[in-house]
C-alpha cells in the first residue's frame, strides 16, 4: 500500500468509524497489550467492553487506565480465561498481545468467534501454528493484521516511496539487519512458588512447564524459547518484514543461521546471544547478526537494516533513515517524529515507546480500513506468516547444526530434509491440542 492509499484509507476508516463504535476485546494486558490498545482508542471511537489475563493484578490494573482513558469512562470486564471472553460473541475487534507461545490458539478461536483480530508478531511459535492461523483467517473471512508496524512507521513509508519505490538506489542484492541491543537477560535468579496473582498453568498452557522464575513473568519470558523464538524471533522478523514490505519480496528460497551462547553462559536464559543468518531470497541476499553483548558498528544504527545500492546506501531504522549516495549527491537525513503535542497522554503513559507510537496509531488507522473494506491490511496475516516462517526456519537451521534449508512455500516443507520437517510443529503440552491447518 503506497502512502496515498495509505492516507485516503485512513480517511475512510475515521468516517467510517463515526458511524459505528467498535466493540473491542484485549488478550494480553501487560506492556505492548496495553500500548496497542491505547493506540486504538486514540485511533477511532471503540468501546473496550473486555480484557483477559492470567496475571489478576496486571488485568485490574489495565481495567483501571482504560476506564480513564475510554470516552465512555466504563471499566471493561474482567476474564482470566480467553474462552470465556470471546464465548460472550459481543467484540467486533480482538487484541492478542499475550507471550509468543499463546498467539495461536486464541487468534484461531477469536476469528471463528466473528472478530476481526490485531495479534502482535512473531504470529507463532512454530510454522505450523502459522500455517493454521491463516487458514482460519480465510476460512473464516476475518481480517487479521499483525503488529509488524514497521510497515505503518511514517519515516519509513516515506523512504519506500521515495528511494525504493522510485528505483533511486539501484539495483539491490544485499541487505544487512542487525541488532546490538543488551536485551537478552543476564541473571540466573533461583527458581520459586509463582505468584498469588498469577495463573502458573494457564500462563504455561502449551508450552513446556518449567518451574516458575521471576525471569519468567512479566515481560521477560523472552529469555526461554519455551515461549518464543529468542532475538531472532522478537526483534530479525521486525526488520526482515521491514526489508521485504520494502523490497516487494516473497518467501525467501533457502535460510542458514549459525550461532548460540558464545559469550553470557551464566545466564539462566537458553536463547542465542550470538547468532548470523542468510535469507536468500534469489536475486536479493538479506543477511542478519545479533549479539547481546560488545558494541554496534555504529553507535547511530543499534537496530536496523542497510540497504547497498547501486546508486546509493540506505540504512533505516525505528528511529530515523539516512541515504547516502554512492559517488556526487547530496545525503538525506530524517529523523523519527514524535507525535506529542498531537496526543499529549503519551507524554505519561507508563513504559510507552514514544517514538514507536505513532507508528501503532497509523497500523492500528490501517486495520480499521482493512476492516470498513473487507480488504487485507497492510501487515496481513499471510505477510505475518512468512516473515514468522523465515525466522523460525533460521533458529532450526541454527539447531540443525548451520545447514541450509531450502523452503517449499507449496508444500510447505523443507526440501529433503526430514529432520527439519520434524520440526515444523512443536509438541504441545496436554490437555492443549495444537491446531491443524486442514481442519481450523
Amino acid at each position: 500500500m503506497d502512502r496515498r492509499l495509505f492516507l485516503s484509507s485512513s480517511a475512510a476508516a475515521s468516517a467510517a468509524a463515526q458511524a459505528k463504535t467498535r466493540r473491542v476485546g484485549l488478550i494480553g494486558t501487560g506492556w505492548y497489550g496495553k500500548a496497542d490498545l491505547l493506540r486504538l482508542i486514540q485511533a477511532a471511537p471503540v468501546e473496550v467492553v473486555s480484557l483477559c489475563d492470567v496475571d489478576s493484578r496486571m488485568l485490574a490494573d489495565a481495567a483501571e487506565i482504560v476506564s480513564q482513558r475510554q470516552a465512555s469512562r466504563r471499566k471493561p470486564r474482567a476474564f482470566a480465561d480467553y474462552r470465556e471472553m470471546l464465548k460472550q460473541k459481543d467484540l467486533d475487534i480482538c487484541l492478542i498481545a499475550t507471550p509468543d507461545h499463546w498467539h495461536a490458539l486464541p487468534m484461531i478461536e477469536a476469528v471463528k468467534a466473528g472478530c476481526d483480530v490485531y495479534v502482535q508478531k512473531p504470529i507463532g511459535v512454530d510454522i505450523v501454528e502459522g500455517q493454521a492461523m491463516l487458514a482460519a483467517a480465510r476460512k473464516y473471512n476475518r481480517v487479521v493484521q499483525v503488529g509488524t508496524q514497521r510497515r505503518s512507521t511514517p519515516h519509513l513509508m516515506e523512504a519506500k516511496e521515495n528511494f525504493l519505490d522510485t528505483g533511486a538506489l539501484g539495483k539491490i542484492a544485499f541487505v544487512e539487519t542487525y541488532f546490538y541491543y543488551h536485551m537478552r537477560a543476564k541473571e540466573n535468579p533461583p527458581d520459586e512458588p509463582p505468584p498469588a496473582h498469577l495463573d502458573y498453568e494457564m500462563w504455561t498452557g502449551p508450552a513446556p512447564m518449567r518451574p516458575y522464575n521471576k525471569l519468567v513473568h512479566p515481560r521477560r519470558w523472552r529469555a526461554f524459547m519455551e515461549y518464543g523464538n529468542g532475538i531472532v524471533g522478537d526483534m530479525c522478523i521486525h526488520m526482515l518484514d521491514m526489508v521485504r514490505w520494502m523490497m516487494g519480496l516473497g518467501w525467501p528460497r533457502s535460510v542458514s543461521s549459525t550461532g548460540g551462547i558464545l559469550m553470557d553462559k551464566a545466564s539462566k536464559a537458553n536463547t542465542t546471544d550470538t547468532q548470523s543468518a542468510t535469507f536468500d531470497f534469489g536475486g536479493v541476499q538479506v543477511v542478519w547478526t545479533h549479539r547481546s553483548w560488545g558494541t554496534a558498528p555504529d553507535p547511530k544504527y543499534p537496530w536496523g537494516a542497510t540497504f547497498y545500492g547501486e546508486k546509493a546506501t540506505l540504512k533505516a531504522s525505528v528511529m530515523g533513515y539516512d541515504l547516502l549516495p554512492v559517488g556526487k549527491g547530496e545525503a538525506i537525513h530524517k529523523d523519527v517524529k514524535y507525535e506529542l503535542e498531537e496526543y499529549p497522554e503519551d507524554k505519561t503513559e507508563a513504559e510507552l515507546e514514544k517514538h514507536v507510537a505513532p507508528a501503532i496509531r497509523g497500523h492500528m488507522r490501517n486495520f480499521l480500513a482493512a476492516i470498513d473494506q473487507r480488504s487485507k491490511p497492510v501487515a496481513d496475516i499471510e505477510q505475518g506468516h512468512i516473515s514468522t516462517t523465515a525466522c523460525i526456519l533460521a533458529n532450526l537451521s541454527q539447531k540443525l547444526g548451520g545447514r541450509t534449508l531450502v523452503w517449499d512455500p507449496a508444500t510447505h516443507k523443507v526440501a529433503n530434509d526430514k529432520e527439519a520437517n520434524g520440526l515444523l510443529a512443536r509438541p504441545y503440552r496436554k490437555p492443549w491440542t495444537h491446531p491443524d491447518p486442514k481442519n481450523v
